[in-house]
């Protein structure tokens, strides 16, 4: 270990040493912690560090930071700092006497970005979780949450899917290097935290939408393409080709293809007739996929963060009955040579506990965007993984839930939507 090491893992305090009735509490007495009233472990005047601040996640959990009055919020574009640079990493943390991390920072996108860019999303993920969690340790920061992806579940996982089914099978192939990046920064915050005695948290979210969001039709994920498109089809009808040109400097550029679909749902000159050209959808609609609103992922984050350690760690064991299953399966959940730690999840799920058919969510988008034409399917473009569901109920035996429903976040996105081309 280096000299600058040796010297931040001094600074770090490890975790006080629970009595073993508290470390080995079963599932149901966590039952229990969601009647009782926790002080915060960060107090509001911590110098938090939120990482990837102007992205869709991040600027949510800066509003409910900001919501929790929480005024000593660090914050850095990637112009200002660029994490995947170590050498900028380690000077901005050896500066800024953090006192914990939010890292929401991810280079993101949907199945046709994710399986085109590979490289970019592997090599960008892994340099910017190793670079800020190793340096969060070398300055002595304690607190550190770090935020993943459904996708780290195999792509057959029995639905719907616990944390125990980490690493118990074969990865979807579209997405599996930005898989293995997210699989790769649990298992850095689990490490560090049973080498170092730190207290660096994972969590999980489900597919999530909401203000900020990417709006791109050719790299973005489902559910804003989906609101874009149905947006850019009404315009063609309504022959508003202006605001079709706002829309394209706003959220980028739209396709010579797509622009031709849209010409298709044009009126004709002759009359105010509508044309019966069908707005093209990728995939089939048939695969399932859970959503949760953003808003709703912040005010999760926020409540794992201030856990108690004791909470935190008897919601992550694996229930006895589980164990010699999950040996056979190779769980990480269960690999674990720390006996402190041992027979525990590494991180814990966010999600909504509900899921949809890509074509039923279509309808919901259609009918709130206000589009009136025909829908086709090109089922010559990958669907995924066939169904994706969070088991929540780690999170919400603690009596965290969503509030946002489905129809509502839509709604509600979609209107932020329009306010970017006023």
């Amino acid at each position: 270990m280096s000299s600058a090491c040796k010297k931040a893992f001094k600074r770090i305090t490890r975790p006080s040493s629970c009595s073993q009735k508290k470390e080995d509490m079963t599932k149901s007495q966590t039952q229990d912690f969601s009647s009782q009233s926790h002080a915060r472990l960060l107090p509001q005047d911590s110098r938090i560090f939120l990482a990837g601040h102007r992205g869709m996640v991040g600027s949510a959990i800066y509003r409910h930071l900001q919501a929790e009055n929480y005024g000593n919020i660090v914050t850095r574009s990637h112009r200002e700092l660029d994490l995947v640079n170590q050498a900028a990493v380690r000077d901005f943390f050896q500066n800024e006497k953090i006192s914990a991390v939010i890292l929401a920072a991810a280079k993101v996108g949907g199945i046709h970005a994710n399986n085109t860019y590979r490289a970019e999303f592997i090599f960008e993920n892994i340099m910017v979780q190793a670079n800020v969690i190793h340096e969060a340790y070398r300055s002595g920061v304690e607190r550190l949450l770090f935020l993943g992806s459904s996708c780290i579940y195999p792509k057959y996982a029995e639905q719907p899917m616990r944390e125990e089914q980490l690493l118990t099978g074969v990865l979807e192939h579209t997405n599996e290097p930005y898989a293995v990046a997210k699989i790769a920064g649990i298992k850095l915050c689990e490490s560090y935290n049973r080498q170092y005695g730190t207290h660096y948290r994972s969590v999980m979210p489900t597919n999530l939408y909401g203000p900020n969001d990417h709006f791109d039709l050719e790299n973005s994920h489902v559910l804003p393409a989906l609101i874009r498109k149905f947006h850019l089809a009404k315009l063609a009808r309504q022959g508003d080709w202006e605001n079709i040109t706002k829309d394209e400097a706003v959220f980028g550029p739209i396709s010579a293809e797509f622009r031709d679909g849209l010409k298709g749902q044009a009126p004709t000159k002759a009359s105010n007739f509508q044309s019966s050209s069908a707005i093209r959808l990728w995939g089939s609609g048939r695969p399932k996929r859970e959503f949760l609103h953003v808003d709703d992922l912040a005010s999760a984050c926020f409540f794992l963060l201030n856990l108690p350690d004791d909470v935190y760690a008897a919601i992550r064991a694996v229930p006895p009955e589980q164990q010699d299953q999950l040996a056979l399966e190779g769980s990480s959940a269960s690999s674990n040579n720390d006996p402190s730690d041992q027979k525990r999840v590494s991180h814990i799920n966010v999600g909504s506990g509900k899921d949809i058919r890509i074509s039923e969510l279509a309808e919901i988008i259609q009918e709130v965007v206000g589009y009136e034409g025909a829908v086709s399917w090109n089922i010559s473009m990958p669907d995924g993984t066939p169904r994706k569901l969070l088991d929540i109920t780690r999170l919400t035996q603690l009596g965290w839930q969503p509030r946002i429903s489905l129809h509502d976040g839509i709604k509600k996105t979609y209107a932020w939507y329009l306010a970017q081309t006023e």
